[in-house]
């Protein structure tokens, strides 16, 4: 039997075209909806802030060389070579991930003095797209000062003094079998009448000496002299500041302690150095211990500017 042939009409056929060009129309412009722009603002995507200059962080233990080892730690050349060597090893700081934070400490005694070294590294990951790791490293930087008992930085204003965000810790990790830093302890040297970099919080305590006359130690902290007292150091990385501390706990001998902090990019670096002597009618040199930590702190600045 055969099929039957089926013939439309002119209008029929025009029907079936203005259906079809109708549907097709629909689908495209379902499909505008869902482009690549930003899908919270329906603009473009911003760029993110950029990333810090370092990406992994030197191991500290290795990071001061023997000579200065052995400068610092004077009483250590009494010892035998196999003493020596495990105290100029340094005892690693435990840390969870060693690129993003990383410390190490060393200590000798001595029958005239012992002496305290701590070195931190601390690598600053910013998580907020719109701030970049510089910035809040400078960020955790501004805690640290502000802890000592300095104003924010007014370099950079504009950052703002609150928590450094996940993952960027602003304290100093206490290495291992290391001599701890004393608790909070009246600085042992005063900012100079009308010192707009000394910190906030620090009594001046000697008066204006008058003009040629040498000034002389405060009879309050012994061995204090004019300039020796905490300040922010303007020629080391992006931000730097340096502390002096005087202690005494009791009865036993005066602890000094100086700490220089510094940031160079996304990395925050402490040097923390210490003495304390065997006699307790003895202070330790504020001016031999500032010029130590702070020539230790230049060669790492100069060691990440590398």
């Amino acid at each position: 039997m055969r099929r039957r042939a089926w013939a439309y009409g002119p209008g029929v056929v025009a029907l079936l075209m203005a259906f079809t060009a109708g549907v097709t129309g629909c689908t495209a412009g379902s499909g505008d909806t869902g482009g690549t722009g930003d899908a919270k603002g329906g603009g473009p995507a911003q760029a993110a802030a950029p990333p810090g200059k370092y990406r992994t962080l030197y191991e500290p233990c290795g990071s001061v060389d023997p000579v200065t080892l052995r400068d610092l730690l004077p009483a250590a050349a009494l010892l035998s070579p196999e003493q020596q060597e495990r105290i100029y090893r340094g005892s690693p700081a435990v840390t969870y991930d060693t690129d993003r934070r990383a410390g190490c400490g060393w200590k000798a005694d001595g029958p005239d003095a012992s002496h305290q070294l701590t070195l931190d590294f601390e690598r600053v990951v910013s998580y907020d797209p719109n701030v970049s790791d510089d910035d809040r490293a400078q960020q955790v930087y501004s805690q640290k000062a502000t802890a000592a008992g300095f104003p924010a930085d007014p370099a950079n204003p504009a950052a703002p003094d609150g928590p450094a965000g996940p993952g960027a810790p602003s304290g100093p990790a206490a290495p291992s079998g290391s001599a701890a830093r004393p608790g909070p302890a009246p600085s042992a040297h005063a900012p100079a009448p009308g010192s707009a970099a000394s910190p906030a919080g620090h009594a001046p305590s000697t008066a204006p000496s008058a003009p040629g006359t040498p000034a002389s130690p405060s009879s309050g902290a012994p061995g204090t002299l004019p300039g020796l007292e905490p300040r922010l150091l303007a020629d080391l990385g992006d931000a730097a500041f340096i502390d002096d501390v005087l202690s005494r706990a009791g009865s036993t001998a005066q602890h000094r302690t100086v700490s220089v902090v510094f940031r160079t990019s996304n990395v925050v670096v402490t040097v923390t150095y210490g003495e304390q002597p065997a006699r307790i009618t003895e202070v330790p040199d504020s001016k031999e211990l500032q010029e130590k930590a702070q020539g230790l702190a230049r060669k790492l600045a100069d060691r990440f500017d590398e």
